[in-house]
């Protein structure tokens, strides 16, 4: 799901060389490096070098969608400047193509929830308005890898176990397209596919998820590959949350961050 965490770029002037100004980090290219302009450039090859200006509140490397975030708008940059027309498909298809997986870059690009599968090379993807709800972000300052978190799943899983995963996942997004928030947040955290093999990098996990029962959440789940930890909550008990998630926020060094769903995806102003 679309989250209201936001990557923006602005178009300056045309240069000789490509210049993004940016405040993310010496670790992110200011030049022709930069992921913004080498997904760019990928879809657009003949594109001229462009000033363009980044600002963020996506963190880097804690399962919120940052590079993703940077793949659409790199599409995006390169279907404005070079008049493109791409269809909304091919550009989730394409940023699936860059990404590997469209978990992230589908929802960038509709906003809302999608439900997405890339398989043998063919996309396909369903949107759906979420139901009504607020988002806590739990954000670890100590970043995850996400090799390191995926090289934690199992190569295969039995296929009893599968059967069971599906069949608890699909129930989930049933749930949540019939706006059933209490069910659906219950089969988030009775997840089979992930949660169980990466919890012992996060070990938060499980205290984040004691004090979301204990306040009326509706569900605690990890978001992506972690670190960061997100909770659906209703609106009424976001504040006693936000309160008694501080202490453990300070003793594990992490922000926490109420959001919302977005609903409107990519924009272009």
């Amino acid at each position: 799901m679309a989250l209201s965490s936001y990557l923006s770029i602005e178009v300056i002037e045309e240069a000789d060389t490509w210049q993004i100004q940016h405040h993310l980090g010496s670790e992110i290219p200011s030049d022709a490096e930069n992921l913004l302009v080498q997904t760019a450039l990928r879809i657009a090859p003949e594109l001229k070098p462009h000033v363009l200006k980044m600002t963020s509140d996506i963190p880097l490397t804690r399962g919120l969608g940052s590079s993703s975030s940077v793949i659409v708008a790199g599409i995006e940059l390169a279907n404005r400047l070079q008049q493109l027309n791409l269809p909304l498909h091919e550009k989730i298809r394409l940023a699936t193509v860059i990404e590997g997986h469209p978990d992230n870059v589908a929802p960038a690009f509709c906003g809302n929830l999608v439900v997405a599968a890339y398989v043998e090379d063919t996309l396909h993807y369903a949107t759906h308005h979420f139901p009504e709800c607020d988002v806590i972000a739990f954000i670890p300052k100590r970043p995850l890898a996400t090799s390191e978190s995926r090289g934690r799943l199992p190569r295969e899983l039995p296929y009893k176990d599968a059967v069971a995963a599906s069949a608890i996942a699909n129930v989930m997004v049933a749930a949540v397209s019939n706006g059933n928030l209490p069910l659906a947040g219950q089969l988030m955290e009775e997840d089979r596919w992930h949660e169980p093999y990466r919890a012992a990098l996060v070990p938060w996990l499980s205290r984040i998820r004691d004090l979301g029962h204990r306040h009326g959440a509706y569900g605690t789940f990890l978001s992506g590959a972690g670190p960061t930890v997100l909770m659906l909550t209703p609106s009424e008990v976001t504040a006693s949350l936000l309160a008694a998630l501080a202490p453990l926020a300070e003793e594990i060094d992490a922000t926490v961050e109420s959001l919302s769903v977005d609903q409107e995806g990519v924009q272009v102003f």
